[in-house]
């Protein structure tokens, strides 16, 4: 995998998310008549959105060679659920997306831990070195944090507004992501792995 300036990556990942949270600030309130059918502004942000994310995936792959497994499976959910919204004319695909990408992690995650593994470390151990026994409760923490994540998902969108849903979407989920490894602070200084020593 090639590397790429971490601030392209960055604006390349999260572009998309900030695209959809301002184009929606915008168009929330409009309607559009698309081959006689009325949609609402929601569904045409989603609708750009979808494009939007196959764009910038398809760049970061074009730059670096590869796409991660999180954000193949984010791309695949992405245009499936996002496509259905736009399909049926009908915003709780798109909102349900969250909802299965963090239960397909966390399960992914048990699946690993029920074999003795952690997924989690072949993903992120070579920006994060860490003994085994650290890997493996990382991956345990993160694992329930996702399956909260999903459960709070469902929670908002299907008791709250669409605009709330938006927000906690782009910043709730993100922040609440960083915050989790930050959190973890003494996991990783108790089980880190140190350059050697050079002699």
């Amino acid at each position: 995998m090639r590397k790429i300036n971490p601030i392209v990556k960055l604006a390349l990942e999260l572009g998309p998310v900030v695209a959809f949270f301002i184009a929606f600030g915008r168009l929330k309130d409009q309607t559009f008549i698309i081959a006689g059918t009325q949609y609402s502004g929601f569904i045409a942000v989603t609708a750009g959105f979808i494009a939007l994310i196959i764009l910038t995936s398809g760049i970061l792959w074009a730059m670096t060679g590869k796409l991660s497994k999180m954000q193949m499976m984010t791309l695949v959910l992405v245009v499936l659920m996002g496509g259905l919204s736009v399909w049926l004319n009908d915003p709780q695909f798109i909102k349900m997306k969250p909802t299965l990408l963090y239960l397909f992690f966390g399960s992914a995650l048990v699946f690993g831990l029920y074999q003795g593994k952690s997924y989690l470390r072949d993903m992120m151990e070579e920006a994060m070195p860490l003994e085994h026994e650290g890997w493996m409760i990382l991956t345990r923490r993160l694992a329930a944090f996702f399956f909260a994540l999903a459960f709070a998902n469902e929670l908002v969108w299907r008791l709250m507004s669409t605009e709330v849903w938006v927000s906690f979407k782009t910043f709730g989920l993100t922040f609440a992501v960083f915050g989790f490894f930050m959190a973890q602070g003494k996991v990783l200084e108790k089980y880190g792995i140190g350059e050697e020593p050079k002699s």
